[in-house]
């Protein structure tokens, strides 16, 4: 099994979001059984995603772990916001986003939101592989 971790910092950073996907393309470019392009791409997506709606709702900081299992790929970003994500209505007009969760959902196998005891939550998504 293959893993990595990736600290990230600074509150809606397009620098902490573009470094989550680099980091996600080195960690996939690494794996002894590489995925399909279409694949990868994906996984990246969903990094972006859990990332980008981490970054502003838990104070700036989250933490990314990939994992490569046979038969998927798992994303886990941990922050410390006890908030968990809601699911709300995307809006097509004024470009307030609601869009990633329902993607998220939709391209991952399964899709979690569990409290941490030590404070915060992880979000987790399985990816099949």
């Amino acid at each position: 099994m293959d893993t990595a971790s990736v600290n990230l910092a600074t509150a809606r950073s397009t620098a902490s979001v573009a470094g989550a996907r680099e980091s996600t393309r080195d960690f996939l470019d690494r794996l002894v059984r590489p995925l399909p392009a279409e694949t990868a791409d994906t996984v990246v997506l969903v990094v972006s995603e859990l990332v980008t709606n981490a970054l502003p709702h838990a104070g700036g900081a989250c933490t990314l772990d990939l994992t490569a299992q046979p038969d998927s790929i798992e994303v886990t970003v941990h922050d410390a916001s006890p908030q968990a994500p809601r699911m709300r209505t995307p809006d097509l007009n004024g470009g307030t986003g609601g869009f990633g969760r329902p993607m998220v959902n939709r391209l991952a196998r399964a899709a979690s939101v569990t409290r941490r005891p030590s404070g915060g939550k992880t979000v987790s998504a399985f990816l099949p592989r």
